[in-house]
């Protein structure tokens, strides 16, 4: 009885854990969208907000195709980031660290100093 009792609590700090987490990557991404002058709401409708990126790096909307391709995926996914960052007027050890380090770096990118620049810098 006492093993179940303390494996409910720990699982109930497991979701509350990951609930604020997930609540916290709403909000960082709806600052970003924000921050680029789209609709904060878009960073939760799904395949719109991987759009609306699109729209934020400057690249056609049809690329969305290939982030379903295996393998293919993970290499626009990182040139999609290394937009991002380029598009907000960081460099490539920025990226790095957005690739490595997210909760750490897109919470900088929202809520830093960073200023929209125009898909990827332009």
């Amino acid at each position: 009885m006492e093993m179940s009792e303390s494996t409910g609590l720990l699982g109930n700090i497991g979701i509350i854990f990951w609930l604020a987490i997930v609540v916290f990557s709403i909000i960082v991404g709806w600052k970003i969208y924000e921050k680029a002058g789209k609709p904060g709401w878009a960073c939760i409708v799904p395949i719109y907000s991987a759009i609306v990126m699109l729209q934020i790096v400057g690249k056609p909307w049809w690329w969305i195709f290939l982030f379903m391709i295996p393998g293919v995926n993970l290499i626009f996914a990182i040139w999609t980031t290394n937009l991002l960052s380029k598009s907000f007027g960081k460099d490539e050890g920025f990226t790095v660290g957005l690739l490595l380090l997210s909760i750490v770096f897109y919470p900088i990118l929202a809520f830093g100093s960073a200023k929209y620049v125009g898909p990827a810098g332009s």
